[in-house]
């Protein structure tokens, strides 16, 4: 194949295009924001669980809390009017009496032992409710932090997409300007090698591969025309020649 050096020239500029293009889109794949994020989002979503957890205890309490007042009141009002018929003289009978008297006092034992049950469950109830502050204290905390990775993510992607933007408008440009065979075998290479379809010269080396070119090498570059498009013999990428490349 041949082609004008100036065309040949342009891949470079074209290369190195390329080569900003696969940094910027590598910089977007790889901000620690990203990292940031995903540990925040696993962080929330293990609290946000715990919360839950937390405020169906909190729930499960006060009903049980309610239940038990409930029962206590009941054993209240009862013994309430245990009393009133004994205050009242309207029993008379002593075995009624007795009875009577020994089921106050069974009520009186009987609501001390309810509003034990009520004190412990206030207790619980208490403790899962410092449990649901101390943990939506914690969510809000995390979601401030997730917010500010993510806004500074967003604002780091905005500013990659519009630097590929522009360096993709400018190669549109230099590739416009390559002659269709040589940027068809230019994109071929590209590729096959890792993204790097063309590399200069540079005093006797090839800088794809980094390797120095042999002497007969070096005599087969010096004999070809200007404009054959050479390969190398390593890396087998285009190999463009430039005043610099030691020849």
């Amino acid at each position: 194949m041949n082609a004008a050096p100036a065309d040949q020239i342009r891949l470079l500029d074209l290369q190195a295009l390329d080569v900003r293009l696969s940094q910027l889109a590598h910089k977007r794949t790889s901000l620690p924001e990203h990292a940031e994020i995903e540990s925040l989002t696993k962080d929330l979503a293990q609290l946000r669980d715990l919360l839950v957890a937390a405020t169906t205890e909190e729930s499960d309490t006060a009903r049980e809390q309610t239940k038990a007042e409930r029962d206590v009141d009941q054993v209240r009002q009862r013994a309430a009017r245990d009393q009133q018929r004994l205050d009242s003289g309207a029993v008379t009978s002593p075995k009624d009496l007795e009875n009577l008297q020994r089921e106050i006092v069974s009520l009186a034992k009987r609501q001390g032992d309810l509003e034990d049950v009520v004190l412990e469950v206030m207790e619980r109830r208490e403790s899962a409710q410092e449990r649901v502050a101390e943990l939506t204290e914690r969510v809000a905390a995390v979601q401030v932090k997730a917010d500010d990775a993510t806004a500074r993510r967003d604002a780091a992607l905005a500013e990659f997409d519009a630097q590929a933007a522009s360096v993709g408008k400018e190669r549109e440009v230099v590739a416009g300007s390559v002659p269709a065979d040589l940027l068809k075998l230019y994109e071929k290479l590209r590729g096959q090698q890792g993204g790097v379809g063309a590399a200069r010269l540079f005093q006797r080396r090839c800088e794809g591969c980094r390797l120095e070119l042999n002497i007969t090498e070096l005599n087969e570059v010096r004999a070809a025309a200007p404009d054959a498009v050479l390969r190398c013999e390593n890396c087998r990428r285009i190999l463009v020649r430039t005043a610099e490349s030691g020849l």
